[in-house]
């Protein structure tokens, strides 16, 4: 059994070949899979141009660090806290969906299963519920009651790390869970890009649409995520939690990186595009080499490159 697989998806790398079933194999012959690209770091999604020239991302001190989307507040006296903050967006560039159904028997329990929906390049069927989907996965969901979002969260889709040119991660997010649907759509040549609206692939396209993940709901015990073909998904700069906390690093050259994906749970065609970077220059006034003690002013950052595809950008190129 184990060569019939091989020989059926030997394209697939080898993490992927052990993350599908023999059901799923068996079943479809040439699934379309979806391919997730990390976009890059502080640009609007769906962005085209130079990354080097996108603003979506600023320095922004607060007055109280318990508050996740606290107002940034400037020359008003002591803040607690120094985030960097800065939109991300992840583009679906493969040939089919990314399509994840989650389920839970009863309202007591208080997170949800998720199970990954392969696409069939035999028809071009995708299933609609957590019980036709085939594919398990190690991911999560649960509902997030805050007030700002008040829907369910899938939990590890993506990370962000400040990190030295050597690699060292100085610091990590804060962030748990991500609302997952179309909010952009990507300039890229696609061949499997929804066409035909009345198609499966486009009924889809249809749901994911301005998809809010069972928003005030959180009886719900079904719920689903995914990104088409041809469109990403976007988490402003505004949004809580969409920050790095600069308040106890060092002057120095750093890279953030943020990665989807990392553990690779969701099946996909390519996993090479999975991170992208920036190269930052962090620097406290009056040339200190340590944050002060009590924060009067933020430190001044200035993004020297980008690097998209990349999990190191400010050690060489």
């Amino acid at each position: 059994m184990a060569r019939r697989i091989g020989a059926v998806i030997a394209a697939l790398t080898i993490t992927a070949v052990n993350l599908v079933s023999s059901q799923d194999v068996q079943a479809d012959p040439s699934p379309l899979l979806p391919d997730l690209r990390q976009a890059p770091i502080g640009c609007p999604g769906g962005f085209s141009g130079s990354p080097v020239t996108c603003r979506a991302w600023d320095v922004c001190p607060v007055e109280h660090a318990s508050e996740p989307r606290g107002k940034c507040v400037y020359g008003d006296g002591p803040v607690e806290a120094v985030r960097l903050r800065f939109t991300t967006s992840i583009d679906n560039i493969g040939d089919g969906p990314l399509l994840l159904h989650a389920h839970r028997d009863s309202t007591d329990v208080p997170t949800m299963k998720v199970r990954q929906a392969i696409q069939s390049g035999v028809d071009g069927s995708i299933a609609g519920s957590f019980a036709e989907a085939r594919r398990e996965t190690r991911s999560s969901a649960y509902y997030e009651p805050a007030p700002t979002h008040e829907h369910w969260h899938l939990l590890s889709f993506e990370y962000f790390q400040l990190r030295t040119p050597d690699g060292g991660v100085v610091v990590t997010d804060r962030k748990n869970g991500f609302c997952i649907g179309d909010r952009y759509t990507v300039r890229d040549d696609l061949d499997h890009r929804p066409a035909d609206p009345e198609s499966p692939a486009g009924q889809l396209a249809g749901r994911l649409d301005g998809h809010m993940c069972e928003h005030h709901n959180p009886s719900a015990v079904d719920v689903m995520f995914g990104i088409s073909v041809g469109s990403g998904d976007d988490y402003k700069h505004e949004v809580d939690f969409q920050w790095l906390d600069l308040t106890r690093v060092p002057s120095g050259l750093y890279d953030v990186v943020n990665v989807v994906n990392s553990d690779r749970a969701l099946l996909e065609k390519n996993y090479d595009n999975n991170a992208s970077s920036i190269a930052i220059s962090v620097q406290w006034p009056r040339g200190a080499a340590n944050p002060p003690a009590t924060i009067e002013t933020p430190p001044t950052v200035r993004m020297i490159r980008s690097c998209p595809g990349k999990v190191r950008c400010a050690k060489g190129r």
